[in-house]
């Protein structure tokens, strides 16, 4: 059978067991299953227990259940009403007002939390009801939210980078590292969205609230401090070589379960919430890993993914067209599968080809992650379009329609990583040297 025939087949069969409700982790395993049973003459029973052993047995992995747990500890504290207070009084001069405290909220949660879909609820909870009874349009609030909501993905700590890291075996200190850049520049863009729309629509954003002074400001100011010194304490433990990733993400949930003690947010029910919540997202994720390394096996043994790559060389695509083609496949994949799942399921065809085509994986992890942004805010899949669906309780063609511009704003920031390297790769370099 040709190549082309078997990645049909089992493409194919990888959408018939997803269809037929079989959870993702699950479905990819049973695709490595058939490619080994039938392409194969290697034992299958064997290979998955190997395969299943060598994607969990890594100590990088630890880092990920608990910055998992630190984001559902933070979710069940006060910090996005804290947050809104210390933030509004300085947006009230920019063009759009309050509106960029879902941007900038989203973004400094995204520094602590690691999740998109948690920094989107966890700002939304609080900044929907009080811009809502400011008078602020449904619009521009809830697709301010769902777009700013993905910086929980770019901004480090990430989930995702943590998975693709390990995927990919790139150092996730730098891959953290790498993602600060683009994550502020993401965030201006997004602010720029904001004022874009302020100006167009100034009919809709309500008058400033009362003036107040410098001093007042700063006062407001101060409940921002807990915010920024579990940031201080978890990134800058790792930037400053203090602490590996993992340890850091210990640091991370004793300093946040110390700020939800402080701030009133911390009891045995909602502790007991933070990590069964944990814990089943840590489960799930391990799930999808686990079928995707006997898939990535059995596509090894198939031969497909050098063949993809070979195929890839011989057509002889420049990088921008090489990036582009694959800015369009992932989001096309990004309207019917999560993003975690989309990172391990491509990760073992498609790097072959991205470093035969001389691509820095480095720079390709933070592009991974910014087209995973994307798809959190694709229908009808998008985690962020469900979240922010049962926060406004509107329906979801309106909740895609509000996220619209910021996907293409982060379609302008895939062309700007693309067209300046150095964006992703120039921090990482001047903090840990060359690689």
């Amino acid at each position: 059978m040709d190549a082309t025939t078997l990645a049909i087949l089992l493409t194919v069969c990888l959408f018939a067991f997803l269809g037929s409700g079989l959870w993702i982790g699950m479905a990819l395993a049973a695709v490595g299953f058939v490619a080994i049973e039938t392409f194969t003459t290697r034992p299958s029973g064997l290979m998955f227990a190997t395969s299943t052993w060598g994607a969990n047995n890594s100590w990088s992995l630890t880092a990920l259940p608990m910055f998992i747990w630190m984001g559902e500890i933070l979710f069940r504290s006060r910090l996005a009403e804290d947050m809104f207070k210390g933030l509004a009084p300085w947006m009230q001069r920019l063009p759009g007002r309050l509106l960029h405290t879902n941007v900038y909220g989203c973004g400094i949660f995204a520094a602590i939390s690691g999740s998109s879909a948690a920094t989107a609820a966890t700002i939304g909870k609080m900044t929907i009801p009080e811009l809502r009874r400011r008078g602020y349009d449904d619009f521009m609030v809830v697709g301010s939210l769902a777009g700013s909501g993905t910086l929980g993905l770019l901004i480090p700590p990430s989930i995702i980078m943590i998975v693709y890291g390990v995927a990919a075996q790139v150092s996730i200190a730098r891959l953290f590292i790498a993602g600060v850049v683009p994550g502020i520049v993401l965030m201006l863009i997004f602010s720029g969205i904001v004022m874009v729309y302020a100006w167009m629509q100034p009919a809709r954003i309500p008058p400033a609230d009362a003036p107040m002074s410098f001093v007042q400001k700063l006062d407001q100011s101060r409940r921002l401090i807990p915010t920024v010194l579990l940031i201080v304490l978890v990134l800058g433990s790792i930037y400053g070589g203090y602490a590996t990733p993992t340890e850091s993400a210990v640091l991370g949930v004793v300093g946040s379960l110390i700020l939800a003690l402080a701030t009133g947010g911390l009891t045995a029910e909602t502790f007991w919430q933070s990590v069964t919540g944990a814990v089943r997202t840590s489960c799930m994720i391990g799930l999808i890993l686990t079928g995707a390394a006997f898939m990535s096996t059995a596509m090894g043994l198939t031969g497909l993914p050098r063949l993809f790559a070979d195929w890839i060389s011989h057509m002889q695509l420049s990088q921008g067209a090489l990036i582009a083609a694959l800015t369009v496949v992932f989001i096309v994949m990004g309207c019917f599968i999560d993003g975690i799942s989309m990172v391990v399921l491509t990760t073992s065809v498609i790097l072959p080809a991205v470093q035969a085509a001389g691509i820095d994986l480095l720079w390709f992890g933070i592009f991974i992650v910014l087209v995973v942004e994307m798809a959190q805010i694709t229908p009808p899949v998008g985690f962020n379009l469900y979240v922010l669906q049962s926060l406004a309780r509107k329906n979801m063609g309106y909740v895609a329609l509000a996220a619209l511009p910021f996907f293409v704003g982060m379609i302008a920031m895939v062309a700007l990583v693309t067209v300046a390297p150095g964006l992703v790769t120039w921090l990482p370099e001047q903090m840990l040297g060359a690689k």
